[in-house]
């Protein structure tokens, strides 16, 4: 092999080398809540109230290289739940709502992720909420922001699956049964934000 061949293989060699580095470094695993945001839409009256969620915890594991193996899990205390007044906020966390004292926390973690194409992406999994866990499944769409990887969607939960809302409000007629979920969770990797 001659020093031009040599040198050709090396440079190769050090691309590659350096492009396994950077496909490495992109599993996005830190979710930055202060930068994430997860917000909710009901009905009341026929009025759409807004709320948002102030605080979570959530854990991703996401390479974009490797999608299928990707893992999501998120954990919300009820008591972060903001519907808007100190009344309603009064209301979610009593034992008619939520009943946080028992069920303290609103829990989904993934099941499967599927590419859809267009970095849009399923994610199904197993929504818990106040002792009932069933299936869960969302679209949403990645894109890279500066180093980080932006994680946008939306999806719909229906109340009166999880018992949300008993008694006299088990009615949908005050408050509607479907509630639209909407989030951005901003992610690094580890040691980079």
């Amino acid at each position: 092999m001659n020093t031009f061949t040599s040198k050709i293989v090396f440079l190769i060699g050090l691309v590659a080398l350096l492009f396994i580095s950077n496909v490495q470094a992109t599993e996005f695993n830190l979710v930055q809540v202060d930068k994430s945001s997860l917000s909710f839409v009901f009905k009341q009256m026929n009025v759409p109230v807004e709320g948002v969620v102030k605080s979570f915890n959530s854990q991703i594991s996401f390479d974009p290289a490797k999608p299928t193996l990707a893992k999501a899990e998120m954990e919300i205390p009820v008591s972060s739940i903001d519907a808007g007044s100190d009344e309603a906020n009064d209301s979610v966390v009593s034992k008619l709502w939520f009943n946080a004292k028992v069920f303290p926390v609103v829990r989904f973690v993934s099941t499967s992720i599927k590419p859809l194409g267009n970095n849009r992406f399923e994610v199904a999994g197993k929504m818990s909420i106040k002792g009932r866990t069933l299936d869960a499944k969302t679209t949403g769409t990645f894109h890279p922001e500066g180093s980080n990887g932006v994680f946008e969607g939306s999806f719909s939960l229906n109340r009166g699956d999880y018992g949300i809302g008993e008694g006299s409000w088990a009615d949908f007629g005050t408050v509607a049964n479907e509630v639209q979920i909407k989030f951005r969770l901003v992610a690094s990797a580890a040691g980079k934000k």
